[in-house]
């Protein structure tokens, strides 16, 4: 066979020897652009219940119904909401619930907006704040809350431009009285015997946005009230001893519709599901 021609085939068979390896050699990585699924997209970047280990669920049917189921639940950390004891009946404003100010970021659009006078309790999450009771020493058991004695003194005052709007007072330590006909808290009915107030439009009050949200004692069972949330004495007194301010306590006081809406997002599924009916 020629030389020339033997020089041509090995220089052929070299090119597809190397053609070859260049093939079988990997590529680069390839990374993918499929992004994962993003969370829902809200106002609110942080869940209402964050920090929160105790919860007081308050459950209508609907936005102007005024019966209500109630349910405790605890959890540990961050893990999921576990019911404690058994859904007690206890009753609303008379017209119903409308959305409050507490620690939703955003109101939702759809349902009525609280404000002063409009008989509605607030819809939303909020903070407890102090316990009240007429003779706190005699309650069956220690109450792990800020405590104020009611005396003939307690006044919450309801007047919009007072500089003590939707605040828990006593006259004699307040030294101008800027507001009229308060809501006089040593009622001869009793109903503010034993309570909780609920931080709603509070600390940063706005007027006129509802004032002198309370639990507390029902004046009959299913009497509605003018906006605070009501029970019978042994509800109330198992709450008292159950609530702990060192776990943070939060209400959570919705229709059924917008708990199972809003539950889910939040992270709290379990609340849309298995709630206080």
């Amino acid at each position: 066979m020629p030389r020339a021609y033997v020089s041509l085939l090995a220089c052929l068979f070299s090119c597809l020897l190397l053609a070859a390896c260049q093939a079988a050699a990997p590529g680069p990585k390839v990374i993918s652009s499929r992004m994962p699924p993003k969370a829902p997209v809200t106002g609110q970047t942080v869940s209402p219940l964050a920090g929160a280990r105790q919860l007081v669920l308050v459950v209508t049917d609907g936005f102007d119904d005024n019966q209500a189921a109630m349910r405790r639940f605890e959890r540990s950390g961050d893990g999921l909401w576990r019911p404690v004891g058994a859904a007690v009946p206890v009753t609303i404003g008379k017209n119903g619930m409308a959305w409050g100010r507490g620690l939703l970021v955003e109101t939702p659009t759809e349902g009525p907006i609280k404000v002063e006078g409009d008989g509605r309790s607030p819809a939303g999450v909020f903070a407890f704040g102090t316990a009240f009771a007429y003779q706190p020493e005699t309650l069956p058991r220690p109450v792990k809350m800020p405590m104020h004695r009611v005396t003939d003194q307690t006044v919450c005052v309801e007047t919009v431009t007072s500089a003590s709007y939707n605040r828990i007072v006593d006259e004699n330590t307040v030294p101008v009285h800027d507001w009229t006909s308060p809501d006089r808290m040593l009622r001869p009915d009793g109903l503010y015997r034993y309570g909780l107030m609920v931080e709603h439009n509070a600390p940063d009050t706005k007027p006129a946005a509802g004032s002198c949200i309370f639990f507390h004692l029902w004046r009959r069972p299913g009497a509605p009230t003018v906006g605070c949330t009501a029970m019978r004495e042994s509800s109330m007194l198992t709450l008292l001893g159950w609530i702990d301010a060192a776990k943070k306590p939060v209400v959570v006081q919705l229709p059924r519709a917008e708990l199972q809406r809003l539950a889910p997002i939040w992270g709290a599924p379990e609340l849309a599901f298995g709630d206080a009916s």
